[in-house]
């Protein structure tokens, strides 16, 4: 067996490839139109439900433009991916592949603009504003918990004015008996440590009645943590519960400026501050020199002390003031198509789906490209004449045929009139001569 005939072997083989893949195109073709179709008009109808959630009107003119803008984006769709599954598969150099591919690709940005997204939110918008519901209500527990946490930190300084006054209070007593500054009774230095003592007391005093107040209003912060945790998850259009969670959300940003006003932190700065700068010193009441130089030295020495004390308190207080507060929460209403977006990840599926249905069709493309290409293959080593079917034959050797008789015409020139002598003229007419025979009745006429 020849090279030639092995060749021509492998070119009728391709050849049948050739037309079978091209018997599988056509009998593709013929709902291929239908199903890009029902794809756009999918993606449009979810189009529609994405523009209707960001128009806030819902009359007639809001209705008929989500319906235009649904429409229009089906169309382009639709002519879009027409286009390319008919073009770019019949491209045959790389320079024009590339060009349509490249447009293909801009097409394909401008589809997830106008559609993709919109379907995302169609798809999972209101998962998307329950989740910044849900997000929402953990940063406002967090500034409560926080707010709380300082005005317990503030409220834990009453041990350490406890601590003072008690400390006033034991040399009071020991000025009273004589222990302190070897004089007993009740003169300078007693009325000294006497009144920071109760300067003390009602500074604790004034503490510990912060108490029941922070707790009433960290008690009513997490009803209102639990009333919107409950808005987060309850059935009914998520715009109903969004206003209501709102409502919430204000009340709870009252109750956590409440709690940062109860803290009374600077309030025991400040009464550090006033402890060591304003003291009232009474007059020297002993009865000898002796004894009134024996009262100043005690009494500069309480003031020492209660400078040091005072520096204590200050001290305790500054560190609760320097607590880092919580960052500020404020609600903000969220349409659901920027709630998709703002929770792009938490919702891949449903972002995977809606850029699906609008791209799918360059699969589709790309599938024909490849079966193009084996066709192409498969056909050109044969000659023309070989990949001819019998109908394309007869077809051709019949317009050769009327070719031919064409140039046939154009070729023969026109044939001139002569005029014969009439010989015949005298000769009896052969319909004379010879009469016709009548015609034969046809076959189920009448008589």
């Amino acid at each position: 067996m020849t090279d030639e005939t092995r060749l021509s072997r492998a070119e009728a083989q391709g050849v049948r490839h050739a037309r079978e893949l091209e018997g599988h195109l056509g009998w593709l073709d013929g709902f291929t139109g239908a199903a890009l179709g029902v794809l756009a008009t999918a993606s449009g109808i979810y189009t529609y439900l994405g523009v209707s959630s960001l128009l806030d009107d819902d009359g007639a003119l809001s209705v008929f433009a989500a319906l235009a803008y649904s429409i229009a984006v089906s169309v382009g769709i639709f002519v879009f991916w027409s286009y390319l599954m008919r073009l770019l598969p019949a491209m045959r150099t790389n320079t024009a592949r590339l060009g349509l591919m490249g447009a293909m690709g801009l097409g394909s940005l401008a589809i997830v603009a106008m559609s993709s997204w919109l379907n995302a939110a169609a798809l999972a918008g209101a998962a998307a504003v329950e989740q910044h519901l849900a997000e929402t209500v953990q940063d406002y527990q967090g500034a409560l918990e926080r707010t709380h946490g300082i005005a317990i930190s503030a409220q834990g300084l009453q041990r350490d004015v406890s601590r003072a006054r008690q400390s006033f209070e034991d040399l009071s007593e020991q000025e009273a008996t004589g222990e302190l500054s070897g004089f007993a009774g009740r003169g300078a230095v007693f009325r000294v440590l006497q009144q920071k003592a109760e300067e003390l007391t009602a500074l604790e005093d004034q503490i510990a009645s912060q108490e029941p107040a922070i707790e009433r209003a960290f008690a009513e912060g997490n009803q209102i943590l639990s009333r919107m945790r409950s808005l987060t998850v309850e059935p009914g259009p998520v715009e109903a519960r969004s206003v209501e969670f709102s409502e919430e959300a204000v009340r709870l940003a009252g109750i956590i400026s409440q709690l940062r006003q109860l803290s009374v932190a600077p309030l025991v700065a400040r009464a550090a501050q006033d402890l060591s700068a304003s003291v009232v010193l009474p007059e020297l009441d002993g009865s000898t020199e002796t004894t009134r130089a024996g009262q100043q030295a005690t009494i500069n020495s309480v003031l020492e002390v209660l400078g040091q004390r005072a520096e204590t308190l200050r001290q305790a207080a500054e560190a609760v003031i320097s607590m880092p507060p919580p960052d500020e929460t404020v609600y903000t209403p969220i349409s659901t198509a920027d709630a998709v977006i703002r929770y792009a990840g938490n919702f891949v599926p449903s972002w995977a789906g809606a850029i699906s249905i609008d791209l799918l069709p360059a699969v589709l493309v790309f599938i024909l490209m490849v079966v193009q290409a084996a066709i192409r293959s498969s056909r050109d080593p044969a000659r023309i004449e070989d990949t001819m079917t019998m109908a394309e034959l007869r077809a051709a050797l019949s317009a050769a045929r009327d070719v031919d008789a064409s140039l046939d015409r154009e070729r023969t020139p026109p044939q001139q009139d002569t005029q014969e002598p009439d010989d015949t003229r005298n000769e009896p007419d052969d319909e004379e001569t010879h009469p016709r025979p009548a015609p034969t009745p046809l076959r189920g006429s009448g008589p």
